[in-house]
């Protein structure tokens, strides 16, 4: 009645100056035409576009009963409301280092061998259902941020220092990774990890000094080892060399007198001057001879000191050609 009302006063009827009945016809004439266009008004405002990068949750009462992919979808209207969500950005959380709202010394963690170590490090995760990430948990950065922190803990707790500063940082990278996703999974957040970045991993800042004098000192006796290991390297393979020449030596020997022996059973005394002469011949060639017949010799035979000096090897004489 009230909007008859209003539309006979709209329309001229009620106490307006037309004619009796004119504002009801044109109450009956036009009220369908506005009521339809405010039903349509009101099913066009429950179109929702959905981006390529984004999901659409939807609430009815304030409660979460849906969602939409990238594309158009539907609610009703003052019953329903919507949200939309980036779930395709990837969103990096810090913890440790030195970026506005990191907590001093929250990347001290305490290592399996009972050291610390200084281990910033910056998570890269995006959100993966925006339905459960809204409604799961009260705040995805925060919660992101305490699961990393405490799964980045745990995996350095099983871990050893001196791996942890040189050669595991891709193992507990992925560890916690993977650590991580489960928790998260546990908790229904909608979140899906893709990486973990250690950015550095060092000891505290107050023993660093200390620390790398150890390191020195381990590097120094590593070197000194790596240099004995060396040396003993080659004298083992000078021995082993030495070791073949000796061996190779005596099996000559040992064939030379096999084959010496033959000859000596066919023929005994020829063979037996024959070793004399080849002995005699590799003496005498080493030093000065002087050679005496015996035969009518009485007076002392007195030798020239130059004899007895070590022989000097003559050079030829160079050719006329080569002089000039």
């Amino acid at each position: 009645e009230r909007l008859s009302d209003r539309l006979r006063g709209l329309f001229g009827g009620g106490n307006g100056g037309g004619a009796p009945g004119e504002g009801e016809d044109m109450v009956r004439k036009y009220a369908p035409i506005a009521g339809g266009l405010l039903v349509a008004v009101y099913l066009a405002a429950g179109i929702i576009v959905v981006g390529a990068k984004e999901q659409a949750v939807v609430t009815t009462f304030g409660a979460w009963t849906g969602k939409f992919d990238p594309g158009l979808g539907y609610h009703l209207p003052l019953i329903q409301g919507y949200r939309k969500v980036d779930v395709t950005t990837i969103n990096e959380t810090i913890v440790g280092g030195v970026k506005a709202g990191t907590v001093e010394d929250e990347s001290l963690m305490l290592t399996g061998d009972e050291n610390i170590v200084d281990l910033p490090f910056a998570v890269n995760w995006k959100i993966a259902d925006a339905g459960k990430s809204l409604f799961n948990v009260t705040d995805v950065a925060s919660t992101v941020k305490a699961v990393a922190e405490s799964a980045m803990r745990e995996v350095v707790g099983r871990s050893q220092l001196d791996p942890i500063l040189t050669t595991d940082r891709g193992r507990i990278q992925t560890e916690a990774a993977s650590l991580m996703q489960r928790i998260l999974d546990s908790y229904d957040a909608g979140v899906l990890v893709d990486s973990v970045q250690i950015r550095a991993a060092e000891p505290p800042k107050p023993v660093v000094a200390a620390f790398q004098d150890v390191a020195a000192a381990g590097q120094n006796y590593q070197a000194k080892v790596n240099e004995a290991e060396g040396k003993a390297s080659q004298i083992k393979q000078a021995a082993l060399g030495y070791k073949a020449q000796v061996v190779n030596e005596a099996v000559g020997e040992a064939q030379r007198f096999d084959q010496i022996y033959v000859q000596y059973r066919l023929a005994p005394g020829v063979t037996r001057q024959r070793l004399y002469i080849e002995t005699m011949e590799r003496v005498l060639s080493k030093s000065n001879k002087v050679i005496i017949d015996g035969k009518g010799v009485t007076a002392p035979i007195v030798l020239s000191p130059d004899v007895f000096k070590p022989k000097v090897a003559v050079q030829a004489p160079r050719s006329a050609g080569a002089a000039q």
